[in-house]
């Protein structure tokens, strides 16, 4: 293997960047030519692309975003689309490619395999959605900025006797708004996974609010409903004065956590090392602090689940 490249798909995540610099120094130093696609497969299907040196990735580590930009292709769905790729990386004698992403950037990926290239996943999200690994890069400095906001909302919500309703990220997972509920100790985390009544928030409000509580904190993932509907729903707060505070792609920017860099760090080595071992389809896993591969397929195939210690915990601590 004399050649490799890299790209990143999807919504950005920070550490994304340290990821990058990973990839590209690991294979430099096993005397790689490293190529970075621009914009994710959209790059790749424009053959837009630059040749990464050591220097090029110098300085990156701590910044948020991407410098190689991403993107969502509907083009690349399409296997007419897939087919040009996978010939445009044959032509230009790429025999390995590394997606930073979801798993939707993964399905991608897999189609590429199936095309003769070698592909290596690595889980850059903030949703933590991915299949068999305990973290995926973004997720813990994602928590970390929602948490910090939510601290702040705390403050104001005890001042002025009120009911915050805190929307973060999460279309179909609730592992950010769990964990910022834990960490802030919100009365009530909503989440796409867990089916729950609006009549039922109401009592425990007005049992909340007996008890002397002069403030309540609920956390709501954005799959479950938007914000303002919960707050419409709620008709009887139990005489709390409700507001709505949407965090939104503010919990995406900003510097990566030194967890999210050291994890980053590792999977962009894990990644280069699968590809010189001749691996054609695998993901990068972090499982009990240990990084490895598995299949890629598993992204998709198998369910993760929230942790039922932690949604446990939201109801016996906020009585």
């Amino acid at each position: 293997m004399k050649k490799i490249a890299v790209l990143t798909s999807g919504g950005d995540a920070p550490g994304m960047n340290a990821t990058i610099r990973a990839v590209a120094r690991s294979a430099i130093g096993e005397g790689l030519l490293v190529y970075g696609f621009m914009r994710g497969y959209e790059g790749l299907l424009d053959k837009d692309f630059r040749v990464l040196s050591a220097r090029d990735v110098g300085g990156i580590i701590h910044r948020g975003g991407t410098m190689l930009q991403t993107a969502r292709s509907d083009r690349f769905m399409d296997p007419f689309w897939q087919d040009k790729a996978a010939e445009f990386l044959k032509e230009e004698g790429i025999e390995g490619l590394v997606v930073i992403g979801g798993d939707g950037s993964f399905k991608g990926a897999a189609e590429l395999a199936k095309r003769g290239i070698s592909v290596v996943g690595i889980p850059g999200t903030i949703d933590n959605d991915i299949a068999e690994t305990d973290l995926t890069i973004g997720f813990r400095t994602a928590v970390e900025t929602a948490l910090e906001a939510v601290k702040r909302l705390r403050d104001t919500a005890s001042s002025h006797d009120r009911l915050f309703i805190v929307e973060v990220m999460g279309r179909r997972s609730g592992f950010i708004a769990l964990e910022v509920g834990v960490a802030s100790g919100a009365e009530a985390v909503l989440v796409p996974e867990v089916p729950f009544s609006i009549g039922m928030l109401n009592d425990k409000l007005h049992a909340a609010r007996k008890k002397g509580k002069t403030h309540s904190l609920i956390i709501l993932a954005e799959g479950v409903m938007p914000a303002q509907e919960l707050r419409a729903q709620l008709k009887d707060t139990g005489g709390y004065e409700a507001r709505v505070t949407v965090l939104g792609h503010i919990q995406r920017g900003g510097s990566p956590c030194a967890v999210d860099v050291i994890l980053a760090s590792q999977m962009g080595k894990c990644a280069v090392d699968a590809l010189l071992e001749g691996q054609k389809a695998v993901m990068t896993v972090s499982r009990c602090g240990k990084v490895e591969y598995v299949p890629l397929s598993w992204s998709w195939e198998r369910k993760k689940l929230l942790d039922p210690e932690l949604m446990e915990l939201v109801e016996v601590l906020s009585i």
